[in-house]
Order: C-alpha cells, then sequence, then structure tokens
C-alpha cells in the first residue's frame, strides 16, 4: 500500500485528506450536538454562550410582544443557527458528504489512469480497497454520530424548557411587576388626594393678620407719666385755681 502512495502521491494523498476532512466534519457536528444536549437537560443554570444568548432572545421577545405562540419555529431558527467554523449544521453534513465522493471520484481517476497505462492490478486495486473502506468509514461514522436524532433530541429539550419552565416564569415576574407598579401608582395617587385636601382647608382658614395679640401686654393698663408726688400738687393747684 505504502508503495501505491508513493507511487501515485497526486491520487493518494488527495483522496486520504478528503476521507479524514469528512470524518472530522461527522465528528464534530456529533461533539456539538452532545454538548448542547448536556447543557439543555440543566438549562437553568447553563454556562453556554449559545444557550445564554437564547434565553435572553426569548425572554425579550416575550417581553415585547407579551408572549410567544410559535415557540417551536423560534427554536428551529435557533437550530438553524448553529454554526461550526462559519458553516451551519446542514452545510457541515452536505459538506461531509461530498467530500467522500468527491474522494470516490478521485479513487476512479486513478484506477482508470492505471488501467490506460497498463500497470499490475496490484496497482489498480488499492483505490477501489480505499473507496469502499472511505464508504464504510463516512456511513458508520454518520450512523454512530446520529446527527438527525442529537437534533431532534436538543430540539425536544429547548421547546421544553422554553415553554413549560421559561414561559411560566416570565408571566409570573411580569404578574409581579404589574402589582408593584400598580401599588406604587396608587400611593402616588394618595398622596396627590391628600396634598390637594390639605391646600383646600389652607385656603378656607381665615387670616388674622391685624388681630391684636393676646397676652399679659396686652391687658396692662397703660402706665400714668406723671408720678405720685406730682399728680398731688397739680391736684393742689387746680383747687386754689378754681376756688
Amino acid at each position: 500500500m505504502m508503495q501505491i502512495i508513493f507511487k501515485h502521491p497526486e491520487f493518494m494523498i488527495p483522496i486520504l485528506i478528503l476521507l479524514s476532512l469528512s470524518i472530522i466534519c461527522q465528528i464534530s457536528m456529533g461533539v456539538l450536538c452532545h454538548k448542547l444536549i448536556l447543557e439543555s437537560e440543566n438549562m437553568s443554570s447553563t454556562a453556554n454562550k449559545s444557550l445564554q444568548q437564547l434565553k435572553l432572545k426569548f425572554s425579550s421577545c416575550c417581553q415585547l410582544h407579551e408572549g410567544m405562540s410559535n415557540i417551536s419555529i423560534f427554536v428551529d431558527k435557533y437550530m438553524n443557527q448553529l454554526k461550526i467554523g462559519g458553516f451551519s449544521l446542514s452545510v457541515m453534513k452536505h459538506l461531509s458528504g461530498q467530500l467522500v465522493l468527491l474522494s470516490i471520484l478521485i479513487s476512479g481517476i486513478g484506477a482508470c489512469r492505471g488501467i490506460i497505462a497498463g500497470e499490475s492490478i496490484l496497482y489498480i486495486v488499492p483505490y477501489y480497497i480505499i473507496s469502499f473502506l472511505g464508504l464504510y468509514c463516512y456511513f458508520a461514522i454518520s450512523s454512530l454520530v446520529d446527527i438527525v436524532g442529537k437534533t431532534q433530541i436538543l430540539r425536544t429539550n429547548l421547546i421544553d424548557y422554553l415553554e413549560n419552565h421559561l414561559v411560566s416564569r416570565l408571566e409570573q415576574t411580569t404578574l409581579d411587576l404589574k402589582l408593584v407598579r400598580g401599588e406604587a401608582d396608587a400611593k402616588a395617587e394618595e398622596n396627590t388626594r391628600l396634598a390637594e385636601e390639605n391646600a383646600q382647608i389652607k385656603e378656607h382658614m381665615p387670616i388674622e393678620e391685624n388681630a391684636p395679640k393676646a397676652g399679659p401686654a396686652a391687658d396692662k393698663p397703660e402706665e400714668s407719666v406723671l408720678s405720685h408726688s406730682e399728680a398731688k400738687e397739680l391736684e393742689s393747684l387746680l383747687r386754689e385755681f378754681l376756688v
């Protein structure tokens, strides 16, 4: 086999690279889905940024539209946005299959070239062997990874959490906020009413700006200007003058 690889590296090396890339694509999708499934089992305390963004976006949509009726569509849109290296899961799946088919095509071209060149069957059969092994590895890993099954499990977990847990929490939070706002508004109205009543009472109270002040000073008689002796002298003079 090594002799064939070194004799026709222009065919064997691309075939092996394409098969390896196809297997890597399958494994990468399986690892991503498996990780998300484990995180979705405990969505309330997940540390996955993608799932945290999902919860935040869902909460924002529920608050803006006062509920979410198409949760399954929301989850499907999230699933379509899952990417590996800039490629979505559907693109990665198709890319993996195309890489296998391209490797088989190169194997067929190499085998045809060997037949035309009159090479020994020893140098032609390995192309077919590699092609069959590549197909076997592709389908075996595809069945083990089971992207379709894993995506369905992930979708079910997300819909269950959003519909049966997060929606009820958001509704309870919204109800609590409404109650708090209602109590605050009632207190504000009560304070406004009391202020208006106090203002009306002050307006109807009599104003006594010029009223005399009550107190000991008001009850005191005015003190005489003359002293007692001077008053007697004045009284005696008046008597003499009148007599």
